[in-house]
């Protein structure tokens, strides 16, 4: 009896996890599937002139090392200078980032632009939405979009999003971020691609069906949406998917703008540790808007659906790293019936074929930015396959144990400015 019990679990769960599997595999080539959502995701030939005014929003804590060279990128941007304003955003001790940023804004007033200043808060808790609420009343524009500290913006993007919510009447938009230092460490090509297909496919179908988690910068809010709201949610680790599902939830179609040539650049977490930290904290972010229950106001069945689906995806995640090794260790060790033999390897296969479109991923990845992926990369992205899924689950495990504890302090993810070699290494290959 107790046998049978065991291998009806191990049947259950192995389909389950096939089809969870399956499923990602389509979102992942929605847009490459699906000729109407490739042009759905496209940006604008050409833009309009300039006619929507920007509040950008950079939060930033211990970003020393960045935070001039993106304020520089933002006021620089191919569009009119009086149609913007930028707040660097910082906690009362945070000396050194502020201190960098008031001297990149002396340094720009001195040739006439006043368009930059410093919004400091000395209250709990320390983090970015609670940074993003105090900031909020301080902005005057149409429009406000967020940019993280170590981010390459594109010098386009404010025209392309005006172009975007001008023509489409639209009121939210979310346009690309990719990660760019693709061989860093270990698993910076496994990160970097979950970038690429989330921006350039999955939002995508997120957008589509209304139910929508919202990336965490690039991201443009019509003002007066964002104080109907109230702002963002100070208390939840994943602000920007709680967002977006509130926005979801009030029927505001999002347009997702992904065009290789307009990403904001970002790149991978420099360490193990900080890679760990990052993901255990959306992971446990996930975890709260589910607990949360905002998902549960969206008008149709299918919209709720996705949206639970979404945020259930850390403990699928804590799951399959789990069940991965018993299931390897079952096929090599264990005689048990065939069919049972074959439905446990059935999750196997599917994350072969998921490394099958990531290794293809590779290639348009580096083709689309003037890089060039080397053999070695497609070895090393092959041998830190199973290692990266399992770490994956060990920050999911890890968010759902804080999250008992009630541990909601914010772990900061380290910025070195890595990507920006690589740009840089591309743009001197295409010169």
């Amino acid at each position: 009896m107790i046998v049978a019990i065991i291998y009806l679990v191990l049947i259950v769960v192995s389909i389950l996890l096939t089809v969870q599997s399956a499923h990602v595999l389509y979102l992942m080539l929605y847009t490459w599937d699906r000729a109407d959502a490739e042009l759905r995701a496209r940006a604008p030939d050409e833009f309009l002139p300039p006619q929507i005014s920007f509040s950008v929003l950079l939060p930033a804590r211990h970003e020393e090392d960045v935070i001039q060279s993106t304020i520089e990128r933002v006021v620089r941007a191919n569009y009119p200078a009086e149609l913007l304003e930028v707040f660097v955003i910082c906690s009362q001790d945070d000396d050194g980032t502020i201190k960098k940023a008031e001297e990149k804004i002396d340094e720009l007033k001195r040739e006439g632009l006043r368009n930059v200043r410093v919004v400091v808060f000395d209250d709990q808790p320390i983090n970015k939405p609670h940074g993003l609420n105090t900031a909020l009343p301080h902005t005057a524009n149409q429009v406000v979009t967020i940019f993280d500290a170590e981010d390459d913006i594109h010098p386009e993007i404010f025209s392309l999003v005006n172009t975007v919510m001008v023509q489409e009447k639209v009121r939210v938009v979310q346009a690309g971020v990719q990660l760019m230092n693709y061989e860093s460490n270990w698993y910076s090509t496994l990160n970097v691609l979950e970038y690429f297909f989330w921006f350039k496919s999955r939002l995508h179908y997120h957008a589509h069906h209304g139910s929508i988690p919202l990336g965490g910068n690039t991201v443009f809010f019509a003002r007066e949406l964002l104080l109907r709201l109230g702002g963002w949610d100070d208390r939840n680790l994943t602000e920007d998917a709680d967002m977006g599902l509130r926005i979801s939830a009030m029927g505001e179609r999002v347009r997702v703008v992904y065009d290789d040539r307009y990403v904001t650049k970002e790149e991978t977490p420099p360490t193990l540790g900080h890679f760990i930290r990052q993901r255990t904290r959306w992971s446990q972010g996930f975890i709260q808007t589910l607990k949360k229950g905002t998902w549960k106001k969206m008008p149709t069945r299918k919209q709720r659906w996705l949206a639970f689906y979404v945020l259930v995806f850390p403990r699928g995640q804590a799951l399959l790293g789990l069940y991965l090794p018993i299931s390897l260790g079952m096929i090599l060790i264990l005689k048990v019936p065939v069919l049972i033999a074959l439905c446990s390897y059935l999750p196997v296969l599917l994350l072969a074929a998921h490394f099958l479109v990531q290794a293809v991923g590779l290639y348009e990845f580096t083709g689309a930015h003037g890089l060039e992926a080397s053999p070695k990369a497609l070895m090393r992205m092959a041998i830190a396959w199973f290692p990266f899924q399992m770490v994956l689950a060990y920050a999911a495990l890890r968010a759902m144990r804080r999250e008992m504890l009630g541990r909601h302090d914010w772990e900061k993810t380290q910025h070195v400015g890595a990507h920006r070699a690589t740009t840089e290494e591309a743009e001197s290959r295409v010169g």
